[in-house]
């Protein structure tokens, strides 16, 4: 078994060439990228200018033009100056040494805006993961034990419905419908925290003690100078502890940090409720009929049969012997799962205005920030060349007839 997964480490890095390879092309030779882009945005701020101070028509026509030799400094800035296979390998080579660029839009450094956005998504994804299964396996095993019932087939009309429906498309549907007070103010329009908490939110009960900065001794003012003196700082803060006691007062609004450890956590499951209901949709509807034929096709087996016979009850024959096998195809796409819950969703973090992992990937993709795209490729490949690993030592564990030799 471990020469088998050492054969599937030495695996990982031609796959991880090819993908990066192939990808890295892409971006090489598809049109409007940054240097098109830049070119643009010159020949539009040249256009402006020519309009503010009028001029001829062929004067207009010379000012949009760029020369050969900024044209060949933007190629140098954007990294386009070298063919595309001696880009890879520099490319490649800097990737090893944990070195992914710098966004050509943030202007900032790749793994700065990663590690960023990287946890929101995890917390999300994760959630749903979690749900998603939690949901999945006991329903599919119900559905396979009922099956034929009212339950089996109301709910397979559900799981139908719920699989048939993009999650970003219910997210749509769902906002308008429970958000915005269209027809209902029940959920956020967006985001992972309340930016502002008024006096008539149910969140308010759950404000900290607070104090206005005015109220600050004027030695302690000195260490906090960003502070104005119409501010209010929370119990957590630490200059909380020079206001007088007779100056503390319950606040009335505030921010997400200005709440209780309770409080925020409410306020952070409101955020996440359609999120993640969305990541979990299609999820468990395919996992449920997965765990439902599974589960369905093991107590068919003759081995479910001779158990029967000798006298065990239904629950030891279902969770005990036929249920461990029915797992292994709900392993199987863990791989996958590994991917997407820790990259997030792309549309469900833009219709959610979620600021992590997906919603960067998505924004790279439309300005074209070559960098964080490939970026975020290599930690998704890497993620998913793992997580498919992960899936076949899952194999082992759910099933001792498996053997990598």
């Amino acid at each position: 078994m471990y020469s088998y997964f050492i054969r599937r480490f030495l695996l990982m890095i031609p796959t991880f060439i090819g993908i990066t390879f192939l990808c890295f092309t892409v971006t090489r030779f598809v049109p409007g990228g940054p240097v098109e882009q830049a070119v643009l945005r010159y020949q539009q701020a040249m256009s402006q200018t020519s309009e503010g101070g009028g001029g001829s028509s062929s004067t207009n026509s010379t000012q949009g033009q760029i020369s050969e030799e900024m044209m060949q400094r933007l190629k140098e800035i954007y990294g386009f100056d070298k063919p595309f296979y001696v880009a890879y390998i520099q490319w490649l080579w800097r990737v090893l040494h944990l070195d992914l660029g710098v966004s050509d839009t943030h202007s900032r450094p790749v793994w700065e805006l990663i590690k960023e956005k990287f946890p929101v998504s995890i917390i999300f994804g994760l959630t749903g993961f979690l749900l998603s299964y939690m949901i999945c396996i006991p329903l599919g095993v119900w559905k396979a034990v009922k099956h034929g019932s009212t339950f089996d087939t109301a709910s397979s009309v559900m799981v139908f419905i719920g699989y048939s429906i993009p999650g970003w498309t219910a997210g749509v549907m769902l906002l308008m419908l429970l958000g915005g007070n269209a027809y209902f103010d029940l959920v956020p329009l967006g985001g992972k925290e309340s930016a502002m908490i008024h006096a008539n939110s149910k969140l308010a009960a759950y404000l900290q003690e607070g104090g206005a900065v005015k109220d600050l001794p004027l030695t302690i003012r000195k260490d906090f100078a960003r502070l104005k003196d119409e501010d209010m700082i929370n119990s957590s803060h630490p200059a909380f502890e020079h206001i007088p006691a007779e100056k503390r007062v319950k606040l009335t609004t505030g921010k997400h940090d200005d709440l209780t450890w309770f409080g925020r956590f409410l306020d952070t499951a409101w955020h996440m409720a359609l999120p993640v209901f969305c990541y979990i949709l299609g999820l468990f509807a395919s996992h449920t009929v997965l765990m439902k034929n599974s589960l369905m096709e093991n107590l068919g087996q003759d081995y479910v049969r001779t158990a029967f016979a000798k006298g065990l009850s239904e629950n030891v024959v279902i969770f005990k012997h036929a249920l461990r096998n029915s797992l292994i195809p709900i392993a199987t796409g863990l791989g996958h799962m590994l991917s997407i819950i820790l990259a997030g969703s792309y549309l469900i973090e833009k219709v959610f205005n979620i600021n992590g992992f997906g919603l960067l990937g998505y924004e790279s993709l439309i300005a074209r920030d070559y960098p964080v795209t490939l970026g975020i490729l290599v930690i998704g490949s890497m993620l998913k060349l793992f997580g498919n690993i992960a899936s076949d030592f899952l194999y082992c564990l759910i099933d001792p007839r498996i053997r990598f030799s």
